[in-house]
């Protein structure tokens, strides 16, 4: 006889800890949970992290299911879903540590895994985990192992992207853009290509050039006007981009990718403080990665003085920013006000869970280390008025349990392409020095 179509999945922690709403994701087939995933789960009760945050949801989720038959028969997901099960056996450990010989969280669920391929021959089963350590070495005893892949991004060219150059135009439809303040209609560009909404572009003829954009509300391709931005003014055609939506106050969410040293914060910030009028708050975040695993409340001082050490990269571009302003002039008192008020704000990402932010130009640095979810609880933050972007290089992922395919950063531009209210800026020449350029293409 074949193998039944169901089949069964073992989950490991790391999985639950990404997405608390993974049990919704298996569609029919039975799900397996070794009961050391709960003893790690337990572990991360406290805190104020997303990672504490989706322990607590999950175990309420389970508390949720009354049915006994969890440690039994196994307790029914719901119509179209399996059945979940929670894995108290033992009988293959012995097996499993003669293979690796450590007693820890690891083997003892490759353990449940071997437990439930041995009672179920004729179902497929395999473990589901992000972390690759432990599906090589399922792989090495003949298991079967996975990522959870649920929310991962197919689409990898959208964040990869260059932008697009149109060559051999009329030269006159290039004239009549700078003429028009209004812009072109999108069909006197005739190209097969199809623009996204806010996508920004080249303009060729010969010695002609123009930098445009396509602004969706408008229905119309617009030239880009080169600003200065509190004293930072854009050094290529990207950057000119980033400026043009990140200054719409239209465009209420934009996403900035690029390498290290391509100004993406820098220019956001920027970008905030020349709309400084249009905004009550200006705040920047970013995700606190501890060190060693330990708690910030390992850390000496106040809640600021711990949280500092991590904010140092934002303050380094507020100080970039000062320097360009002329000592006394009227943006540099309007920034030094700025901050004295607490209208300018620099605040760990895990603090803003909670609140509502109205009319505020939210900026959210090094994106890329959030998850899906993440991502989803802090746009659900904004209120009216809000501005929200997120910066961030999809290269450097500090989370071992996230790639550049299932972080929320690219999750966000694949699910958000195409809407009105939404850019994306792929950043791709290094401005920061000439070595810093070097190093990151060499190194």
């Amino acid at each position: 006889m074949g193998r039944n179509k169901k089949k069964n999945f073992i989950l490991d922690t790391n999985v639950i800890l990404h997405d608390f709403r993974c049990l919704e994701n298996f569609e029919e087939n039975d799900i397996y949970i070794p009961i050391v995933v709960l003893e790690e789960l337990d572990k991360f009760k406290k805190g104020s992290d997303q990672i504490n945050y989706n322990a607590r949801e999950f175990l309420r989720q389970l508390d949720e299911i009354t049915d006994n038959d969890l440690f039994g028969k196994g307790a029914d997901l719901g119509n179209g879903l399996g059945k979940l099960y929670i894995s108290t056996s033992s009988k293959s450990q012995k097996e499993i540590f003669d293979y690796f010989p450590e007693f820890i969280p690891d083997h003892r669920i490759l353990a449940t895994l071997l437990e439930v391929s041995k009672d179920h021959p004729k179902m497929e089963t395999i473990l589901i985990t992000k972390d690759i350590n432990l599906r090589m070495k399922a792989r090495s005893i003949g298991l079967k192992a996975e990522d959870y892949i649920n929310d991962k991004v197919a689409n990898v060219y959208l964040f990869e992207k260059q932008h697009q150059t149109f060559n051999n135009l009329d030269s006159s439809l290039i004239d009549e853009l700078y003429n028009n303040p209004e812009g072109i209609d999108l069909e006197q560009l005739n190209t097969d290509s199809q623009l996204m909404p806010n996508e920004c572009f080249i303009m060729k003829n010969g010695k002609k050039s123009a930098l445009a954009r396509y602004n969706p509300f408008t229905r119309k391709i617009q030239k880009i006007e080169k600003q200065v931005s509190y004293g930072i003014q854009p050094r290529n055609a990207e950057q000119a981009f980033a400026l043009e939506v990140l200054t719409d106050p239209e465009v209420r969410l934009v996403a900035l990718t690029g390498k290290a040293g391509t100004g993406k914060t820098l220019l956001a910030l920027a970008s905030a403080l020349k709309q400084n009028d249009i905004y009550d708050q200006i705040l920047l975040a970013r995700p606190i990665v501890a060190l060693s695993n330990r708690e910030l409340g390992y850390l000496p001082g106040d809640e600021q003085q711990k949280i500092a050490p991590y904010m140092q990269p934002l303050f380094d571009n507020l100080a970039v920013i000062k320097n360009q302003l002329k000592y006394g002039s009227s943006e540099a008192r309007t920034l030094e006000e700025m901050q004295n008020t607490k209208k300018l704000e620099v605040e760990a990402l895990a603090y803003i869970r909670g609140r509502s932010l109205s009319e505020t130009f939210c900026i959210v640095d090094e994106a890329q280390n959030l998850t899906p979810h993440e991502i989803k609880t802090i746009i659900t933050r904004a209120g009216e008025g809000t501005k929200m972007v997120f910066a961030g290089d999809l290269q450097q992922i500090d989370s071992p349990y996230l790639d550049a395919q299932s972080n929320g950063l690219a999750y966000m531009i694949d699910k958000m392409n195409g809407q009105e209210l939404f850019a994306h800026v792929n950043l791709l020449k290094g401005e920061r020095s000439k070595l810093s350029e070097l190093a990151s293409v060499l190194l």
